[in-house]
């Protein structure tokens, strides 16, 4: 696994980014799955959300510095857990990257997602008018709005809970787009506002964002 980002983000945070190429016969050989894992693989279509799993757990535990097995289940929610090893901990992969990152102090979140023009034609759906409105006047607006989609997966994996909505509950401030930096963003949940810096780069097509607590 080519290792394209690895980054210590301070407070016992760490990012960490890889670019698919085994097959999964190589990744099955690295794994220490249990028998759960095993069964969860044989029900998944042998192809990319396969090897995107595989990867990402390999990942882990490149990431965690171990050999031996580690159990990473989701709660209710689907948010993924560390058993047995102080961090938070959230998950991604598109096409044929995978990204972890871990936090020891709180919650955190990553999304990297493969730039596509189609994203224009649902922007509409995650994102409120005024949020549109100065994307729309942004000289890259189409990074702009993959910087959107990922800094809302990214909080959105952050807090954890079904039922979240994009365009209804995160609000974007306005920025200025640039190949790497960060964004505001608003959440209004529950009678609770919240705000978030959320961080984004481009990355060899793709587009990643990231934030901790």
């Amino acid at each position: 696994m080519p290792l394209i980002e690895l980054r210590d983000l301070g407070n016992d945070a760490k990012l960490a980014v890889w670019k698919i190429s085994e097959t999964e016969e190589q990744l099955y050989e690295y794994l220490q799955l249990h028998a759960g894992e095993k069964d969860f693989i044989s029900r998944l279509r042998k192809g990319k959300r396969t090897l995107q799993w595989m990867a990402s757990r390999a990942l882990l535990r490149e990431l965690l510095n171990t050999k031996d097995p580690i159990s990473c289940p989701s709660d209710a929610h689907g948010k993924p857990y560390l058993v047995g090893f102080p961090y938070k901990i959230s998950i991604t992969h598109s096409f044929d990257y995978a990204g972890v990152i871990l936090n020891a102090k709180g919650e955190c979140g990553i999304d990297i997602e493969l730039v596509k023009p189609k994203i224009k034609l649902i922007a509409h759906k995650f994102l409120k008018e005024q949020e549109l409105d100065f994307i729309r006047s942004n000289d890259q607006e189409l990074d702009a709005l993959y910087a959107c989609w990922c800094a809302k997966e990214a909080v959105y994996k952050l807090i954890g809970k079904k039922g979240t909505s994009f365009r209804k509950h995160m609000t974007i401030q306005p920025f200025d787009f640039r190949a790497q930096n960060y964004l505001t963003l608003q959440l209004d949940l529950n009678g609770h506002s919240r705000v978030f810096k959320v961080y984004y780069e481009k990355l060899n097509g793709y587009m990643m964002g990231y934030v901790v607590e």
